[in-house]
């Protein structure tokens, strides 16, 4: 099975540097600068799960070819247009796209563009970051994937990516409910990220304050209650994970989209937070701590065009 892996950032970077550790085909698609790093130092992975300098195979967009079995797109989701483009030379035939993307709307948009046929819908659990030096630096303990293709059958392309991440330790779940799983994964991100980055604070910090765990509670409920009127209502286990994720005093958790805002980069504000908040007022459920979550992002990149940002 041939591989070709848009970027080597945070998640392309690390699924992909496993499956060249277990010996699958894998070319990274990257950019003239990331190229170079890789090339001068290897592809660097720093995790619990174990480090790693593993060398590459890299091409650069203009270089692309055909003749890959499968393209797994792991870029922003406001890289989505950018990122189609560049591997359009790759689509063709039978190769099949399987995206790990933030959100649920990159669906429709795949499909349009490449045909439902060739797309699979896929989420990773995972908090990794690319560091300024070109490090892939896993965060916690979280790595799991889930995959499958969007009508609910069993592929022999599915099947065939599956045993590959089976041999390198990353826990794989191929579902035959793969519409349901993105749901999920958003009610969760979109939670996270709505708070962290509104509050400036991890979740912890958010519910030792006098009514952040109430806050966090709305939020969750809210898009628990999203989902299921888009008809993938969440299992009573996700649903009791969450509300114990999200109210621990403990915790250090936050959503990259908030590290992002820290760190002066661009956020997935639209792909996310308005997202969500336009589903939400669809459906007519109370709309305000969305809609401040999502005005806050907004005022963000307000800020940062005027670049007045902190430095």
């Amino acid at each position: 099975m041939k591989l070709l892996i848009l970027g080597a950032g945070g998640i392309g970077g690390y699924f992909g540097g496993r499956l060249v550790q277990a010996g699958a085909d894998v070319t990274f698609l990257v950019r003239p600068a990331r190229q170079a790093q890789l090339q001068a130092q290897g592809l660097v992975i720093q995790s619990v799960k174990g480090d790693a300098v593993i060398p590459v195979n890299t091409v650069l967009a203009a270089e692309l070819r055909a003749g890959y079995d499968m393209v797994l797109l792991t870029c922003k989701a406001y890289d989505l247009t950018d990122a189609m483009e560049a591997i359009a030379p790759a689509m063709t035939g039978s190769t099949a796209l399987l995206p790990l993307l933030n959100g649920v709307a990159h669906m429709a948009t795949l499909n349009q563009r490449f045909g439902a046929a060739q797309v699979l819908g896929g989420a990773a659990k995972i908090a990794i970051t690319l560091t300024a030096d070109g490090v892939v630096r896993h965060l916690n303990d979280w790595c799991s994937m889930v995959f499958g293709e969007q009508d609910g059958s069993t592929s022999a392309r599915a099947a065939a990516l599956k045993a590959w991440f089976d041999k390198t330790h990353v826990p794989t779940t191929l579902t035959s409910n793969i519409q349901g799983e993105l749901w999920w994964k958003l009610v969760h991100l979109h939670t996270i990220a709505a708070m962290t980055s509104l509050l400036r604070a991890n979740v912890g910090e958010i519910v030792r304050t006098p009514d952040g765990a109430g806050l966090f509670k709305h939020m969750l409920d809210v898009n628990i209650e999203i989902a299921a009127r888009e008809g993938h209502a969440p299992t009573p286990e996700f649903i009791g994970n969450m509300r114990s994720m999200f109210a621990n005093p403990a915790s250090t958790y936050e959503a990259s989209l908030a590290r992002d805002m820290e760190r002066g980069g661009l956020v997935e504000a639209e792909q996310i937070l308005g997202d969500m908040l336009a589903r939400c007022r669809m459906h007519g459920l109370d709309h305000r701590l969305h809609a401040l979550a999502y005005t806050g992002a907004k005022a963000y990149e307000q800020r940062r065009a005027a670049q007045r940002l902190p430095q």
